[in-house]
């Protein structure tokens, strides 16, 4: 069920057809390139874009055409400017549908609420709602000999971080895209405990995500109405005068003030082991009472992504959690979320979130998961450790945040 551009199937379509394919093959190569060459064969890959496997030339800028999907032609077919239309009367899927025209990728700067776009490494549709501006600790990056400290024995990982600025948004995601991703992505990717009358309320908003900037592959559509998702004409309005033409309603602005301690995304931590890189982003979730005492929720979405050519498949977990009140905490098990996913070249990330509580209102989580390869070795991926903080109910809204 992953996504395939539709230039891979433009072997048994009209010439015109055939060409248009190619053209979007040449646009999607150019604006991708412009942004980062080795992330433009990533993305381009993810994507089943065979660029190291030339076939006869298109005729469009000499550019490769009619390579052929490595699973069957019934396979569901989706790219930014074509997709299929299912029904019960087409069970091969095949008839497209024009959907958009990719733009530019943005090296610079922030995309602005209500841009359209392809997500680069689940592709699914969304619409952008609005930015966050998180700090992401990369434990990938050395710092330089300056700023390094030497690190005390058995003290391996430990490592001080430095957090930078990154930009991260808030998205809506295509209904009809959820089937397709659910098996890779959750997309209930927002939960929260009311702080109204009833405390006791646990709230859950599916087809929302949170992505970051170099997710994105932008793209426009004529379409009034180009994403489905019920809350797609409550949080935006379409404005032809304006870029993107789908601007905020009073609505997303009250919502987004109002909710903004359990939406908020400020730290992201990520760490690479043998070509597994992990990206966790943690969110608090609210406190609630029980037997006099209080109880601290978070939630943590956590990305796993084989940067590697080889197939290995997550097989067990280990997590520590240490709370502020002294307790340290050991669990293990099998998979996550029950399930034990494979992550190879055609599928290379799996994204998935879960909670923890503590009696105390901050605290730590770190650990690892053991991955097994396809002749039966295993090896441990690092969880880079991240911290549990309580946010203020009263907090005012983060400086990064602009419509």
């Amino acid at each position: 069920q992953r996504p395939v551009v539709t230039a891979l199937v433009c072997v048994s379509v009209p010439g015109k057809v055939k060409m248009a394919a190619c053209a979007l093959r040449r646009g999607l190569l150019s604006s991708v390139t412009k942004y980062n060459n080795k992330q433009a064969r990533r993305v381009l890959s993810v994507l089943d874009i065979e660029v190291n496997r030339p076939r006869a030339p298109c005729g469009v800028g000499g550019l490769p055409c009619g390579a052929q999907p490595r699973r069957s032609m019934s396979s569901r077919v989706q790219c930014v400017m074509v997709l299929p239309v299912f029904g019960r009367n087409r069970p091969e899927g095949k008839i497209l549908e024009t959907v958009g025209v990719f733009e530019a990728v943005k090296q610079h700067g922030k995309y602005e609420t209500g841009q359209l776009f392809l997500h680069s490494v689940f592709g699914y549709r969304g619409i952008v709602l609005f930015p966050w501006h998180a700090r992401l600790y990369d434990r990938d990056i050395t710092p330089p000999v300056s700023d390094s400290k030497p690190e005390p024995p058995g003290a391996h990982g430990s490592k001080e971080v430095k957090g930078k600025t990154h930009t991260y948004y808030q998205v809506l995601i295509d209904t009809r895209d959820c089937p397709h991703i659910s098996q890779r992505s959750q997309t209930e990717a927002v939960t929260f405990l009311a702080n109204h009358d009833d405390s006791r309320a646990l709230y859950a908003i599916p087809g929302l995500d949170y992505v970051s900037h170099e997710d994105i592959l932008p793209y426009n559509s004529a379409e009034q109405a180009p994403i489905q998702h019920e809350l797609f004409e409550r949080f935006l309005m379409y404005n032809p005068a304006k870029s993107p033409p789908f601007t905020p309603r009073d609505t997303l602005k009250a919502w987004q003030e109002k909710n903004h301690p359990w939406l908020e995304l400020s730290d992201v931590h990520r760490e690479t082991t043998e070509n597994i890189r992990v990206t966790v982003i943690p969110f608090y979730m609210g406190m609630r009472e029980a037997q006099n005492s209080h109880v601290y929720w978070w939630r943590y979405c956590i990305r796993l992504e084989n940067m590697g050519n080889e197939v290995v498949q997550l097989r067990e977990r280990h997590w520590r959690i240490f709370s502020l009140s002294g307790t340290l905490e050991t669990v293990r098990g099998r998979g996550v979320v029950g399930r034990e996913p494979v992550l190879s070249k055609e599928q290379p990330a799996f994204q998935y979130s879960s909670h923890v509580s503590l009696q105390a209102p901050s605290g730590h989580m770190w650990g690892t998961f053991r991955i097994e390869r396809t002749d039966g070795s295993h090896f441990d991926v690092r969880i880079p450790p991240f911290s549990l903080e309580s946010n203020k109910d009263d907090k005012a809204p983060p400086a990064g945040y602009t419509f």
